[in-house]
């Protein structure tokens, strides 16, 4: 194939990051820079003003389009194909009405009881007159919709089908296809790992699962609930040998760890958002503001400067080998346990094409799909630690492994020590993973309001009490990750990197972005740069933001020889196969035929992981179409006039080279609804849909 790449047209730069007119100019001008006339805009001034910088050939006529660039809602009945600006809106329902749905599906029919579904018989069920579940074979199957194209896919596994004759493949359960060879052993596609185990589940909802790592590591930071309330006790220094590091020396230990002057915020932490500056040997600049009182004895117990102490039973497996006193002033010095001494596995991702934890859309299908196409290390989706810990079915399905993930990391989310530490020996018990990540980074209002995710980037004591506290609760390596700041232009991830790099995860990626910028402008990468720079050996880095097409991540490895390697997040969320072309080194001109093809293996995935029986049926569906709200920004390589496109292109409105190509590049749910209708048949009646993000990329005063 003739090479597509190509440099910018000369003199024509990214500008995203400069601020843009608002009103009736600015959208004058890209009116006018997306009219099609005889003066045809150059490609370096629609790049300049991020727009997708297409053929004039595939472009659609000026009176089809607005100024935003999209054409008119009803202009899509012009053309079966046509994007469209529709919007299916999902009706909003009350809880009542929920419920009394729940209720109504439970007693018609199609809710058939499973182990009548699986053997076709009546009195198959232990249960009797008192199974919840519908008993009514033949109404089940007069109502029951025809069967979907293709094959079921537990066709050839060792088991037979589950679903039995609710399957929506029935009709292929008799083509079962012999194994070739006697001797092999039966093939197990989909063998699937990390379910939760519903014993331990009764014990979770009951509040009677033991934590004695989690509450060992808990008692050496001194923040064991048994110690919120009682005085510290004296010190054995003779146990605990001593180190002083540097001039600022107390008389004694016992001194120096009762002397702090550190103001605090509302959450009982350093005051960084207030005027207070965080030094690099953790002091903080004395104010002449008192104290305020903590909200909970445990804020303040994580953020105190007194001394911590040691486990007091000798026996703990946690037990601190020595403790250092480590001088952050003059009027404060702190104990700092170190780390057990068991020898913790490390992971190496230099090098590695790391597929980014995506909520939602990352799930388990796509991550099959990504893994295919040459994604080397996965990563779950984002579980939130206190629902891990009350047994919430749906959120440990968030850890589920397929076998074919040969490397691969859950990541959780919590506010405090003790919910993070636990959930990360819980899961060490109970799941196999190769990693754990910690979420500091996550911008979500709901998160960050229960100081989670990026709330903590505020709180670097907090920080380090998690991350002492989870690594000394599992021998499973941990890695972090976290934005540039939580405001705008006010970075301070490089000023920790040291101080994290002692606490003990094998891995930080920093997201170039601040928690305020959310999802708009460009990634900082000189910023990332600057702090895998200052990273000691012992901690990789890793960078996260825009990477969308082999270029990228060849710039961004070979700019920074410190960076062990880059996270793809959105760019494999609109394009999957960018791992091929990371490999292969290319422009993959993709056409629309092995477009649906790659579809079709997420459906088939789907099928296999959520069920093949109509509600799995219909939960594919919903996830192929939130992972469609993403795909339709993909401008194909053979219609640029620039290559490669750009993550925060907004594409114009566009003819594809087929009808299929052009459906594609609609941004219309009903248009994606049609798609997801070629894989898994037509929707039920009533069906609506709307997409769970709105991303904000294409925000125009953000994006210039």
């Amino acid at each position: 194939m003739e090479t597509l790449d190509r440099p910018l047209t000369e003199g024509g730069t990214l500008v995203d990051d400069q601020e843009k007119p608002a009103g009736g100019e600015d959208e004058a001008a890209e009116s006018a820079c997306l009219r099609r006339d005889d003066a045809q805009p150059k490609p370096e001034d629609l790049v300049a003003r991020a727009i997708a910088p297409v053929k004039a050939e595939y472009l659609r006529p000026s009176e089809e389009r607005k100024g935003d660039g999209r054409i008119p809602a009803g202009d899509g009945q012009k053309s079966a194909l046509a994007p469209s600006a529709s919007v299916v809106v999902v009706e909003k329902k009350s809880k009542r009405q929920l419920k009394r749905e729940r209720q109504q599906e439970q007693k018609s029919a199609r809710n058939i009881c499973p182990e009548i579904a699986k053997t076709g018989k009546v009195e198959a069920c232990r249960f009797g007159v008192s199974c919840r579940f519908s008993h009514d074979l033949e109404s089940f199957l007069d109502q029951k919709p025809e069967d979907l194209p293709g094959v079921c896919p537990f066709l050839n596994t060792a088991q037979p089908c589950p679903y039995g004759i609710a399957c929506r493949l029935f009709g292929t359960h008799k083509q079962f296809v012999p194994l070739k060879s006697s001797d092999d052993p039966p093939k197990k596609h989909g063998v699937e790992l990390n379910y939760l185990n519903k014993d331990f589940q009764r014990l979770l909802w009951k509040n009677r699962v033991k934590y004695p790592k989690a509450d060992a590591q808990l008692k050496i930071l001194g923040l064991s609930g048994g110690n919120f309330f009682k005085a510290k006790p004296e010190i054995d220094l003779e146990e605990h040998p001593v180190v002083l590091d540097g001039s600022n020396d107390c008389d004694d230990a016992t001194k120096g760890a009762t002397c702090h002057s550190a103001a605090r915020d509302d959450e009982g932490c350093p005051d960084i958002c207030s005027g207070n500056e965080i030094m690099e040997d953790d002091s903080v600049i004395d104010d002449p503001r008192p104290p305020k009182k903590a909200k909970s004895p445990i804020d303040d117990n994580m953020c105190s400067t007194e001394v911590n102490n040691g486990p007091e039973e000798k026996s703990s497996p946690m037990e601190c080998k020595e403790t250092q006193i480590k001088p952050c002033s003059g009027t404060r010095v702190e104990l700092i346990p170190e780390l057990n001494g068991r020898e913790k596995k490390l992971i190496d991702f230099r090098g590695k094409l790391y597929l980014a934890p995506l909520t939602t859309v990352g799930n388990l299908p796509f991550r099959r799909v990504c893994k295919g196409l040459g994604a080397d290390i996965t990563c779950g989706e984002m579980a939130m630690c206190t629902n891990l810990l009350q047994g919430q079915a749906s959120e440990w399905a968030l850890l589920r492994r397929h076998q074919s993930e040969d490397t691969f990391g859950v990541q959780i989310c919590g506010s405090y020590p003790d919910t993070i530490a636990r959930t990360v020996e819980i899961i060490e018990r109970e799941c196999t993973v190769d990693f754990i990540d910690v979420n500091m980074g996550c911008p979500i209002d709901v998160v960050v309001n229960k100081g989670a995710g990026s709330s903590l980037l505020t709180k670097p004591m907090r920080m380090k009490n998690i991350v002492l506290a989870a690594c000394g609760a599992s021998d499973v390596p941990l890695t972090l990750k976290v934005r540039t700041g939580y405001f705008e232009g006010r970075n301070r991830i490089d000023s920790l990197i040291a101080n994290i790099a002692q606490w003990g995860p094998c891995a930080l990626t920093v997201h170039g972005r601040s928690r305020q910028q959310r999802y708009s402008k460009l990634a900082d990468w000189d910023y990332i740069y600057q702090c895998a720079s200052k990273a000691p050996s012992n901690l990789q880095v890793l960078g996260n933001g825009d990477i969308f097409s082999y270029l990228d991540w060849n710039k961004r490895n070979s700019d920074c020889p410190q960076l062990s390697s880059c996270m793809v997040a959105r760019g494999a969320l609109i394009k999957p196969w960018i791992f091929t072309e990371i490999k292969e080194k290319r422009h993959w001109d993709i056409s629309s035929g092995e477009r649906l093809g790659i579809l079709r293996d997420f459906v088939n995935f789907g099928l296999e992981h959520w069920g093949s029986d109509n509600k799995g049926v219909e939960t594919t569906r919903h996830f192929l179409l939130e992972w469609l709200s993403y795909t339709h920004r993909y401008v194909p390589v053979g219609l640029l006039e620039v290559v490669p496109q750009r993550i925060n292109w907004r594409p114009p409105s566009y003819f594809g080279r087929d009808d299929l190509e052009t459906m594609m590049a609609s941004d219309s749910a009903a248009d994606w609804i049609r798609i997801s209708e070629m894989l898994l048949g037509k929707v039920p009646a009533g069906f609506t849909f709307a997409p769970k993000h709105k991303s904000n990329a294409y925000d125009r005063a953000e994006n210039g």
